[in-house]
C-alpha cells in the first residue's frame, strides 16, 4: 500500500471513530442544530435547551395520550456536547429549572420522574401516587394494575434523559420534565441551572451552567 493511500485510510478511520462517539443528534422536530438553541458554553462543554411549551408540538413528539403539556408540565429537551478528550459527568439530581418573575423573585423547580409525569397525565385531577422509582437512573416502575399508566410510562421512556456521562468528543440529549402548574409562559422567563459538572477521571469540577430557555435577540 502506498504511503498516500495509507494516510487516507488512517484519516477515514479517525473520522469514523469521532463520529461513533458523537452520541445522539438533535431529534427531528427540534428547534434545529444545538448551536442555534439557547445555550451556555465553557470549558469544552456546551449545554443547549429546547423547551416544548406548545401543546401541538409536544403532541407530535410524545403522542396524544402521553402529552404532558395539557396537565401543566413543561418538557425541556437538553443537549450536552463535549468537545474535550475526557468524559464529563453531570449530577442530574441537582439540575433545576429557575423560574424568574417580574417582581425579581424566583422559584427553583426539581424535574420529575417519568412515573410522576405519567401519573399526572393519567390522573390530572389527582389520584393514586406515582410509581415509586428514583429519578435517576431512569427508573423502570414495576408493572401495576393500571395498564394505561404503564403505557404512558413506556411512551415517555425513550425520550427521557437517561445518561449522566457525556463521552469524549461526544453528545447526548433527552427530556427533563418540570411541573410549572400550567404556566407555560414560564418558559420565557426561566433558565436551566446545572450546578454540578466534573471532568473525569479526576472529578475536576467545572463552573456551573445557566441556560435561558429562550434565545435572546441580538
Amino acid at each position: 500500500m502506498s504511503r498516500s493511500l495509507a494516510c487516507a485510510v488512517a484519516s477515514l478511520l479517525a473520522c469514523s471513530a469521532v463520529f461513533a462517539q458523537s452520541g445522539s443528534a438533535p431529534p427531528s422536530g427540534s428547534a434545529g442544530p444545538a448551536s442555534a438553541m439557547p445555550h451556555d458554553s465553557h470549558a469544552g462543554l456546551t449545554i443547549s435547551v429546547d423547551p416544548y411549551a406548545d401543546s401541538h408540538r409536544a403532541k407530535e413528539k410524545f403522542g396524544k395520550s402521553a402529552n404532558p403539556v395539557p396537565v401543566g408540565i413543561l418538557p425541556v429537551d437538553v443537549f450536552f456536547k463535549n468537545d474535550t478528550p475526557h468524559p464529563i459527568k453531570i449530577d442530574l439530581e441537582t439540575v433545576q429549572l429557575e423560574v424568574h418573575f417580574g417582581s425579581g423573585r424566583h422559584q427553583d423547580l426539581d424535574w420529575m420522574s417519568i412515573g410522576e409525569v405519567a401519573n399526572l397525565i393519567r390522573h390530572p385531577g389527582g389520584g393514586p401516587s406515582a410509581p415509586s422509582a428514583r429519578r435517576f437512573p431512569v427508573g423502570i416502575p414495576l408493572p401495576g394494575k393500571d395498564k394505561k399508566l404503564d403505557g404512558i410510562i413506556a411512551q415517555l421512556r425513550p425520550f427521557t434523559l437517561d445518561s449522566d456521562v457525556i463521552p469524549p468528543l461526544g453528545a447526548v440529549h433527552g427530556f427533563l420534565f418540570f411541573n410549572v402548574n400550567h404556566d407555560l409562559a414560564a418558559a420565557t422567563t426561566s433558565s436551566l441551572y446545572v450546578p454540578d459538572v466534573a471532568l473525569l477521571p479526576e472529578k475536576t469540577p467545572l463552573m456551573f451552567f445557566e441556560v435561558p430557555l429562550t434565545r435572546k435577540s441580538p
